[in-house]
């Protein structure tokens, strides 16, 4: 809890360095306060955009708070936006646009909540000091009132920001329990800005963490999602890991932590994984440029390579002579992985996507010494599709062998594979490889109606043209013949 006696005034000169990185939207924001301040009214810029000017950084959001009631504040800015609308008046809330920025004004809160639901009882409050006791954390609890830009901060969120400390401005077991969701913002802020939860947050976080059960899964993914674009994911997934929320949102992950057996035969799966998406955000594309394969941040990569390894508990096995195997734990994670985005409400492609990354992870392990065929490069290129390129890098972030030599073997052997793939993309478009013979023409040959026999024969013309690469209609027609006969006869 914040010790707001304890908070020492802060120095002129840095409230001026945040004040000038707002200077693009100060004249707006100024004038706005102005127009409230005429009606008697007070407002003031409030948390992350304040927060984000001591920090240094951009921020797309203006999120204002008055003393209006929100009748009085539509009013305002019907007057003066060239767009007003009712973003929720229930909860105190308009918006309004003028040119090219957007804000959002909500009146004072002074919420209640029974705990049984993270929605409250709204109820407006009077003071901005009371509006700011309420918020999530001390860092988000600042303001800057308009148009004089005094900074109020009566819970030290500046000096919290300085020392990279994440506190809460009331108790933090109050402030979970009133809204679990914030345990999850907790471990985002942590990804995000490189803070350090108090060990009373930590302690609160822990005793609350069956409490984000009453929060929707839409919700919690959205969370999750925004803490794994972060720059540095993995602070935030391990407080999670830590406090026992993995558990109510992603179980899959705090159960990677198997027990080493006495001989250490197998690798920490855990610490593994979350290297595996250390260095697959190495190899993502740099952001500006949009043209890059895997441009960053990319969530099914950042998932694929979080998740890869989620099939091992379920298949580990014991072997004689000491050995750890964890056979198919290729195809039971992609199963996994499946069941639980859909537990989260992830959209079918990015759930789809990323099943399919995590099922294909061991495919390379079978190349060997390049030895493979041009036919099983084909089929590589084709079962990856459109995540060739996330699995290129999803394969290489998977190697954390700390034998240099066996890392510099895989390396060479996927550097040959991928100029193999390289080289057949050119070749043979292997983007576009279809059997030699349409449906229309199987049809023709077969002299059968669409339907399921046509989608088998269809199936067996494109692996011919996979294994065999082009052999031309006529011996492609002569080969469905041949294969039809055999599939007449074992019906």
């Amino acid at each position: 809890m914040s010790t707001p006696s304890a908070t020492p005034p802060v120095p002129r000169e840095v409230i001026e360095e945040a004040v000038a990185r707002l200077a693009p939207v100060l004249p707006l924001l100024q004038g706005l306060g102005e127009r409230f301040a005429a009606k008697g009214e007070e407002l003031a810029l409030v948390g992350g955009p304040v927060r984000d000017a001591f920090l240094g950084r951009a921020s797309g959001d203006l999120d204002l708070t008055t003393s209006a009631a929100p009748e009085v504040t539509e009013a305002i800015l019907g007057e003066w936006g060239d767009a007003t609308w009712d973003m929720g008046r229930d909860f105190g809330t308009i918006g309004a646009r003028k040119g090219s920025h957007t804000v959002e004004i909500t009146t004072y809160r002074a919420d209640e909540y029974d705990r049984s639901t993270r929605k409250p009882v709204v109820a407006f409050g009077d003071t901005l000091d009371g509006d700011l006791v309420r918020r999530d954390f001390t860092v988000n609890a600042m303001a800057l009132r308009l148009p004089d830009l005094e900074l109020v901060d009566p819970h030290g969120g500046l000096l919290d920001l300085a020392a990279k400390r994440l506190r809460t401005p009331s108790a933090p077991e109050v402030s979970f329990a009133d809204d679990p969701l914030r345990m999850m913002r907790a471990a985002r802020f942590v990804a995000q800005l490189g803070l350090t939860p108090s060990p009373e947050v930590v302690t609160a976080m822990t005793e609350a963490a069956d409490s984000l059960q009453i929060v929707s899964a839409e919700r919690v993914r959205d969370e999750l999602v925004k803490l794994l674009l972060a720059d540095d994911p993995v602070p935030g997934l391990r407080l999670l890991v830590e406090v026992g929320l993995a558990e109510q949102m992603l179980p899959e992950v705090p159960a990677l932590r198997l027990e080493i057996d006495e001989h250490h035969r197998h690798k920490d799966v855990y610490e593994h994984s979350l290297t595996v998406l250390e260095q697959a955000i190495d190899l993502e594309s740099d952001p500006d440029d949009p043209d890059g394969p895997v441009p960053a941040p990319d969530l099914v990569l950042r998932l694929a390579a979080l998740l890869h390894d989620i099939g091992k508990p379920a298949t580990r096995r014991f072997e004689p002579g000491g050995g750890v195997s964890f056979h198919h734990h290729d195809v039971v994670g992609s199963k996994l992985t499946a069941k639980r985005m859909k537990a989260l409400r992830f959209d079918k492609e990015t759930t789809k996507a990323v099943a399919r990354l995590v099922e294909l992870h061991l495919r390379f392990h079978g190349y060997g010494d390049g030895q493979w065929t041009d036919s099983a490069v084909r089929r590589y290129v084709t079962d990856a599709g459109p995540q060739l390129q996330r699995l290129h890098r999803l394969t290489r972030a998977d190697c954390t062998t700390r034998n240099q030599r066996k890392a510099r073997r895989l390396s060479r052997a996927y550097d040959d594979l991928e100029e193999r793939i390289e080289r057949l993309l050119e070749e043979e478009e292997l983007s576009k490889v279809r059997p030699e013979l349409n449906g229309h023409e199987i049809a023709a040959v077969l002299g059968i109606e669409p339907g399921p026999q046509l989608g088998k024969a269809y199936q067996y013309l494109l692996s011919v043209r996979l294994d065999e690469g082009v052999i031309g209609k006529d011996a492609a027609a002569q080969r469905l013949r041949q294969w039809w006969a055999t599939v007449s006869d074992s019906a």
